[in-house]
């Protein structure tokens, strides 16, 4: 997967002339539509007429003191929350704007959208050098017109009726991220994703960008707030309306409707992700690092995937070597989500980085989604400041141009209460052997875990029940040994298997759940054994 951002270079002031009379034009085309209702059926029509033409890319082009400036400069740029959007008239949300430069280079506009009557008013909102604080920086924002902005930030009473916490960021592409109470940002959603694989060798992953939003006035005491935004990119355009409502499960429920482009378009999309989130997971339990102090340190910890046929997946997430790419097929999913489980201090033991209070991001279906999969793409990782797990829907059949493609789900940013398997869930993955006595050579070969289990489904069953371990192996490995028994140390259900590699270049899947009375009592934990 590309990075999302890079740095661009200065710019001529010719150039940068160009560029601003390019946004007084469109400043000048929605002007002529700021006494027209504005709702989601109108944001279609434009996604729609969009999709029609050929793609024209934004402009990146920065003033030439604005791109002067380096990452620590553009920082001391800030907003000023004493002007923030519905602050004056004390509305229970608020929003604040991002300033554009160095990664962040190309504009978005922001609109307001009024109540007026039974009708509805749009209003433009400028970029203002009064809004924004430059620190010490030497710059000149009286000569840079409407810049626009690099995107918004939402504030709420989340966590205190005393002080309006930060709840949602759209910022950059067509990511967003948002907090339920109590939680600090962790992984992060989009609103489409365009080939992270399966393009043609030499081609790089595409990114659609939000262009443009609409903040819709939220009523005193409303207890959620409605953005819409435009979607672009070479060969897709969007029409996308987001109803965000905060609480200890902050839910942003999600209507988009996707048209793919036939002007101008190259090549055609070998992978559409619908609802697609991103995370980050560096090492854990079933992937422990010697040389770092802390137990684990990641975002997400797992991929649940709640099948439309009823069954449970749960495959914890690694940090491979090499780019894995692997899939889940099903027809209408009842959700899948990113999940944060282990939700304990001890296991990450980070003052700064809080990773216990990461949120899950679960993604569920408002309607049929119809054939498909959930594709889990997982990228290596040097460290920890980088997003390298990506999950996503893809619709087996896609739409012919102009035709719109719509998806409607919610999407749940989860803390300590989360979604879960009505039966038992696995609460941990350990990998490694306790004591031994196998040559080197066997140890390469054989690979050991130890997975815990708790749950409703667990918890009602007597002490000596007998429950049994199912464990598969795909063709390059095969199961030694596996059992299942209850620990009495926690009271919850352990499981141990122990694998035999026929070739370590080879990954290994591995799929296993907990059976009782020829009834699974559990999810089915599914893992893959990584080559060497």
């Amino acid at each position: 997967m590309q990075a999302l951002f890079s740095v661009k270079p200065r710019l001529a002031v010719p150039a940068f002339r160009r560029w601003a009379a390019v946004t007084a034009g469109l400043l000048a085309g929605m002007a002529a539509a700021q006494a027209q209702t504005f709702d989601f059926e109108s944001l279609t029509r434009m996604a729609r007429e969009r999709a029609a033409t050929a793609y024209q890319p934004a402009s990146d082009k920065l003033p030439p003191d604005l791109a002067r400036l380096n990452y620590d400069q553009v920082r001391d740029i800030r907003w000023r929350p004493d002007r923030a959007l519905w602050r004056a008239e004390n509305l229970p949300f608020e929003a604040m704007f991002f300033h554009l430069g160095l990664y962040q280079t190309q504009p978005v506009l922001i609109n307001e959208v009024t109540p007026q009557g039974t009708r509805q008013g749009t209003r433009h909102i400028r970029y203002g050098r009064a809004d924004f604080d430059y620190g010490r920086n030497q710059v000149r924002p009286d000569t840079w017109g409407d810049l626009g902005f690099a995107g918004f930030r939402l504030h709420n009473h989340l966590n205190s009726p005393a002080y309006k916490d930060e709840l949602v960021v759209f910022q950059g592409a067509s990511y967003f991220r948002a907090l339920g109470k109590g939680q600090q940002y962790g992984l992060s959603a989009r609103g489409l994703a365009i080939d992270t694989v399966g393009a043609p060798a030499g081609q790089a992953e595409e990114f659609p960008r939000f262009t443009e939003f609409w903040l819709v006035r939220p009523e005193p005491g409303a207890t959620q707030v409605t953005v819409y935004a435009l979607l672009d990119s070479p060969r897709a355009t969007g029409a996308y309306q987001f109803d965000i409502r905060p609480g200890p499960q902050t839910t942003t429920t999600v209507r988009s409707r996707v048209f793919l482009r036939a002007a101008g378009t190259t090549r055609p999309i070998a992978t559409l992700g619908i609802a697609p989130l991103t995370s980050m997971f560096f090492f854990g339990e079933n992937q422990p690092r010697k040389d770092d102090f802390r137990p684990e340190v990641h975002d997400s910890d797992g991929l649940m995937v709640a099948t439309g046929e009823g069954e449970w997946l749960w495959r914890p997430l690694q940090n491979p070597r090499q780019t894995l790419v692997t899939s889940f097929a099903t027809r209408n999913p009842r959700g899948f989500g990113l999940m944060q489980r282990d939700r304990q201090w001890a296991s990450y033991e980070d003052v700064e980085a809080r990773y216990e209070r990461r949120p899950s991001a679960w993604v569920r279906p408002l309607h049929d989604w119809g054939a498909g999969r959930v594709e889990l793409v997982q990228l290596n990782t040097p460290d920890e400041t980088h997003d390298n797990i990506v999950a996503y829907w893809v619709p087996a059949e896609l739409p012919k141009p102009g035709q719109p493609l719509e998806f409607a789900y919610e999407l749940s940013w989860q803390g300590d209460e989360q979604q879960r398997p009505p039966g038992s869930w696995a609460t941990q993955s350990r990998r490694g052997m306790g004591y031994h006595k196998l040559s080197a050579e066997a140890l390469r070969q054989q690979t050991q875990y130890v997975v815990d289990f708790e749950g409703p489904a667990l918890a009602a069953l007597p002490a000596n029940a007998a429950v049994k371990a199912v464990v598969t192996a795909g063709p390059a490995g095969k199961v030694l040994e596996s059992m299942a028994y209850r620990n009495p140390a926690t009271n919850r259900w352990r499981m141990t298997l122990r694998v035999q590699r026929q070739r370590t270049d080879q990954p290994v899947e591995l799929r296993a759940f907990l059976q009782h009375d020829n009834h699974a009592v559990s999810e089915t934990w599914t893992h893959i054994i990584l080559p060497e």
